[in-house]
């Protein structure tokens, strides 16, 4: 293992606590990936919680549109070493915090050596910062996507009831399960008509990672096709701020208070906490052999 990589697995044992990592996926574009992201974000901060998004569709981000925010410096700048984390975390609304991805980059980053150990220090430190980190990742997958989503603790599958997008969520959790058998998924989905086709498309997709894989998975809930989160997106105010008292606002808050209830640890105490970081660093030392 690198000498750099060693460094800091010192210096994460020397961490009291840190937050937890949620990458946020969908195996097709379209299904409100990103707006759930932000109002997820904003109701886990209304809960007191401290946390932050990190827009990892990098070159095509659009969570600062989403908040209404402008940004100078991207995720994109920090990793080519062209300015300092410090410089790309944003205030969004309510305290809640981003980094924004960046946009106009035509195609994939090509991850060097140095880019991953500035993106390991970064989580670093933001796991040390904030309770929950949650990474909206860009639709389908990557390599160095893929590398990302086997490290972080918890995923949450968003779908929504059109076959293409379940059979799209399936084969994403099929690939990342032959990866990481432990690891957790929570599946949403998202802009449905009825609370029964909802349902419906969420057992689904429950019972075939049973049947076919033999991986239980946690169902968060539903939210409804709601003409007021196109108004919000339009006036660049995410809905559960904009619309507090409206119905997919309050089951947005069940989700949210589900998701937590489910996860007792929020901040786990103690060295043997940051499987996050190990894991990277494990998967770029293998990739790089």
């Amino acid at each position: 293992m690198r000498d750099q990589a060693e460094s800091l697995r010192m210096k994460m044992q020397q961490s009291k606590s840190v937050g937890k990592s949620i990458a946020v996926v969908s195996g097709k574009g379209g299904v409100g990936k990103s707006n759930f992201t932000t109002n997820f974000a904003i109701t886990l901060v209304n809960c007191g919680k401290k946390v932050i998004i990190v827009d990892m569709d990098i070159g095509m981000g659009n969570i600062h549109i989403l908040l209404g925010k402008g940004t100078r410096s991207s995720l994109k700048d920090y990793l080519q070493g062209d300015v300092t984390l410090e410089q790309v975390i944003y205030e969004g609304t309510n305290d809640l915090h981003y980094i924004s991805g960046g946009t106009g980059l035509a195609g994939l980053l090509d991850w060097s050596e140095l880019m991953f150990d500035r993106l390991l220090t970064a989580f670093e430190n933001l796991q040390a910062s904030y309770d929950y980190i949650l990474f909206d990742m860009g639709a389908g997958a990557t390599n160095w996507s893929l590398d990302l989503l086997v490290a972080v603790e918890d995923i949450i599958v968003v779908s929504t009831t059109e076959p293409t997008s379940i059979t799209d969520a399936y084969s994403m959790m099929k690939y990342i399960h032959y990866k990481d058998r432990e690891k957790n998924f929570y599946l949403l989905c998202n802009r449905v008509l009825t609370s029964e086709e909802g349902t419906d498309t969420l057992n689904r997709l429950k019972k075939t990672m049973f049947r076919f894989l033999s991986k239980d998975v946690f169902v968060l809930g539903s939210l409804p096709e709601d003409k007021l989160v196109r108004q919000a997106v339009k006036k660049q105010v995410p809905f559960s701020i904009l619309y507090p008292n409206a119905q997919i606002t309050k089951m947005l808050k069940k989700i949210t208070f589900r998701y937590m209830q489910g996860n007792i640890s929020e901040v786990v105490i103690g060295n043997s906490s940051n499987k996050f970081i190990s894991k990277l660093k494990s998967i770029f030392s293998k990739g790089s052999d």
